[in-house]
């Protein structure tokens, strides 16, 4: 496997978990993060979809950035993702999360339609120009209004040194194209989708997966088999995603599905009593939540695997 940077592996992208008074929930946000890496994850990322970024204030984001970076204390590579609408916004975010401990963050496009390819990539070279930390950028064409070609990308990665790494959201058979046409020694590329085709995507050149926590303790048991496991361990990796797929595919029929049950699934196997989700949001169904405590059953609380999934 080429490498253009250190961080490869799983990283889970945390929840925005909140108290009874709708306000962050510090202990549970911490809870998560030391669970996580207790666990074994290979690095934490904040404020993806999956943390609602967009239900929360520029204050509430820093406080996330500040936190988490306070409760990895250097153990694991911590990545930001950086949310802001604009090229100001967007460097004085990148200088606050190196100061919070981050190793690299990950921009998003500007939420903004309809201006052609070139704006995008004019954005993200005068944030990259003014970034003291190596970049990635997201691109998800799935759950995000706007997403660049991969010749905007190899662009990008030409004329601008620190960006390095990919959040590759597309199916693998578009990773695999993408790798194709950009070159695998451009960039180092990370899946996410939940996991989706987590396996094609290795397969593909996806050096690592950006999850949600709530199933990421067996996507590292899939990691470490697929790639350090030869043949045996590759069949062994094929078994476990497919006692993980239907779980996956349950959490992927929309955004606010993944927000809604994929937090309920995380809190339980954490073991936190409440799970508060922020307006607006959708509403859990008893059904819904009767098959989450099915998949609790199933996979047990974080370090705590059996069945299928135990050593």
């Amino acid at each position: 496997m080429t490498e253009r940077t250190r961080y490869q592996g799983i990283y889970p992208i945390m929840w925005a978990f909140f108290d009874d008074a709708g306000r962050l929930d510090e202990k549970a946000m911490r809870h998560q993060v030391s669970t996580c890496i207790e666990t074994g994850a290979h690095g934490i990322v904040v404020l993806g979809l999956v943390t609602e970024m967009n239900k929360l204030s520029r204050e509430e984001r820093q406080l996330i950035v500040e936190w988490t970076g306070d409760e990895i204390g250097g153990r694991v590579p911590y990545a930001v993702t950086v949310p802001e609408p604009s090229i100001p916004g967007q460097i004085e975010f990148c200088h606050m999360a190196k100061d919070n401990g981050a190793d690299w963050v990950i921009l998003q496009p500007p939420p903004v339609k309809g201006v052609g390819e070139a704006a995008y990539v004019d954005f993200f070279g005068q944030v990259a120009e003014s970034c003291p930390l190596p970049l990635a950028i997201q691109n998800n064409p799935f759950n995000m209004e706007v997403s660049v070609s991969n010749a905007a990308l190899a662009q990008l990665g030409a004329e601008h040194d620190n960006i390095q790494i990919l959040k590759a959201e597309g199916a693998a058979e578009g990773v695999a194209r993408l790798i194709e046409q950009v070159g695998m020694e451009r960039f180092d590329l990370f899946s996410g989708r939940g996991g989706l085709e987590l396996i094609t995507t290795f397969t593909s050149g996806c050096k690592g997966c950006i999850p949600a926590p709530d199933m990421f303790d067996v996507q590292l048991k899939i990691y470490d088999l697929f790639f350090n496991g030869g043949e045996e361990g590759k069949a062994r990796a094929d078994a476990l995603y497919k006692e993980i797929l239907p779980m996956i595919v349950f959490f992927s029929q929309t955004l606010n599905h993944t927000l809604t049950y994929g937090k309920y699934l995380t809190a339980r196997r954490l073991g936190l009593d409440n799970c508060r989700l922020r307006h607006p949001f959708m509403k859990p169904t008893e059904f819904g939540l009767k098959s989450v405590d099915r998949m609790t059953k199933h996979l047990g609380k974080f370090g705590q695997m059996y069945g299928p999934f135990a050593d």
